[in-house]
């Protein structure tokens, strides 16, 4: 081969040379952490039958969560304001923000792997020999100095070709960090639509306590007519009406906090839409607005690590110092740096662009790292540390994940376990109470019999109406431990999320 031959096929071998280094990725490719392999959350298979005439619930295999699972209620008033809190939200949009952020980030990382053409432009003043700049022939050393302009106007290339791949690496690692926030918005979603379902059935709940108050209220004020009726005619003595007048007081003491924790529960809900409370006012929310959902979705453990905003992004966390490791093993690698400049220069505008003022320059150099007293191999060892902590971090997360709908699995078995006793203690407290008065009012009993009776049938009114509320918010609860509640279409795009 010749020697031309030899400078035509240089330029292709050295593309190729570069093609080939470039396919090399310094530092470890990230592997998905194993799925949890048991199939099942708890030990033993949870029942939700309630029986005494309560609705009963069922577990079922899903394999996908609603996205809008506060649906599932079948209430227009809570999807309103659930599609309101998203709108406004000050968590969400801090966290949209800060997406959007990382996703930009991603261009900045992946500009390294073009080339950076800048563009530049001067003009001077200049006193001094122009042969200094090759700008004219050797004048006359005798004759004066001459004052003059110089304009030039270019443009210089740089490239550095990522021959070992520590540009795709840190492009890597910042598509982690973005898909780590990008599921850190779909969590907060996920948070936010879950308390305004928490706060909604709270609200609901205590609407149903304060009415159940009143009636007992209502009830109290009846037996102490009753009770004064009789002390007239003897039949009763004034230790009976002080006890009477007790009772209605005791009663009356607890509406008070009823109050209190429903006006706290409307406050909370205003601040989840993004509202005044001053200004905004929640629906009135009733218990028997709600549907209580009789099948719940369960998706398995391994699928769960893979629809949990959490885990998600604690694995996206976990990806992106494994990225950072191989950016520190890249430091260790040499640089190459390409570049070229094109700079026209001349002493009159109108023969700026004239070939025979072109200059240029091509220069492709090497750095190296010799010794930096430790600094790149700490730096190595310290990301393979990260590296270790996020595993930790990673599993840690998986774990809490998985005891949360276990303990939800089991906050929903005894839920079932405790209406069904409820019930049974409100229709026999109930019932003792009509027998207890019907004898009061003819004298079989005293005063404080029927009092004790009233009080037990009071105090099981009260707890029904709390378990029946506790359904509803543990159904809410296993929804969120599940991961619903996160559109992947709302929070990722194509940079973002797998």
């Amino acid at each position: 081969m010749d020697t031309r031959s030899i400078r035509k096929c240089l330029p292709v071998g050295c593309m190729l040379f570069v093609f080939f280094l470039s396919s090399c990725h310094v530092g470890p490719d990230f592997v998905r952490p194993a799925v949890p392999k048991t199939a099942m959350y708890t030990k033993t298979a949870q029942s939700l039958v309630s029986g005494n005439g309560e609705p009963s619930q069922r577990l079922v295999a899903s394999k996908k969560i609603p996205a809008a699972w506060w649906q599932l209620f079948h209430s227009s008033s809570l999807d309103k304001i659930v599609q309101q809190a998203i709108a406004n939200s000050p968590t969400i949009e801090s966290a949209r923000a800060k997406l959007a952020g990382a996703q930009q980030s991603i261009v900045i990382a992946r500009g390294a792997f073009y080339p950076q053409i800048d563009a530049s432009a001067s003009v001077e003043r200049e006193k001094g020999p122009p042969l200094a700049f090759g700008l004219l022939p050797a004048i006359n050393p005798n004759a004066k100095v001459p004052t003059y302009n110089l304009y030039s106007l270019g443009s210089t290339v740089n490239f550095d070709p990522d021959v070992f791949g520590l540009t795709a690496r840190r492009v890597e690692q910042q598509t982690a960090l973005a898909e780590n926030l990008a599921y850190q918005l779909a969590a907060a979603q996920l948070t936010v639509t879950g308390n305004v379902v928490i706060q909604a059935l709270t609200i609901a709940s205590l609407h149903l306590q304060i009415r159940t108050m009143e009636e007992l209220i209502a009830d109290d004020v009846k037996n102490l007519a009753l009770v004064r009726k009789r002390l007239l005619i003897g039949t009763v003595n004034r230790t009976d009406l002080v006890l009477a007048e007790s009772q209605l007081e005791n009663d009356r003491s607890n509406l008070p906090t009823l109050k209190q924790q429903l006006a706290a529960a409307e406050n909370a809900l205003t601040i989840l839409v993004g509202q005044l409370p001053a200004d905004w006012t929640p629906p009135r929310f009733e218990l028997e607005d709600f549907t209580l959902p009789a099948d719940l979705p369960l998706i398995l453990p391994s699928a769960l690590v893979s629809h949990r905003p959490d885990i998600l992004a604690a694995e996206a966390n976990l990806h992106a110092d494994s990225a950072a490791i191989g950016i520190a093993v890249g430091q260790l690698f040499p640089v190459i740096n390409l570049s070229a400049s094109i700079a026209p220069t001349s002493l009159t505008l109108n023969k700026l662009f004239n070939s025979s003022n072109l200059g240029w320059d091509i220069l492709a150099g090497a750095t190296a790292p010799i010794f930096h007293g430790g600094t790149l191999i700490a730096q190595k060892n310290a990301a393979i540390e990260s590296f270790r902590s996020s595993v930790a971090i990673y599993q840690q997360t998986v774990l809490e994940g998985l005891r949360q709908v276990s303990d939800v699995l089991h906050a929903l078995s005894h839920d079932a376990e405790i209406i069904k006793a409820q019930r049974r203690l409100l229709n026999n407290s109930r019932t003792a109470v009509v027998l207890q008065r019907q004898r009061f009012s003819v004298g079989a009993v005293d005063l404080l019999s029927l009092l004790d009776a009233e009080r037990s049938y009071q105090q099981a009114r009260i707890n029904y109406a709390r378990a029946r509320a506790q359904r509803y918010l543990d159904s809410s609860q296993l929804l969120v431990a599940l991961g619903g509640g996160w559109s992947r279409a709302a929070t990722c795009d194509e940079r973002t999320c797998r």
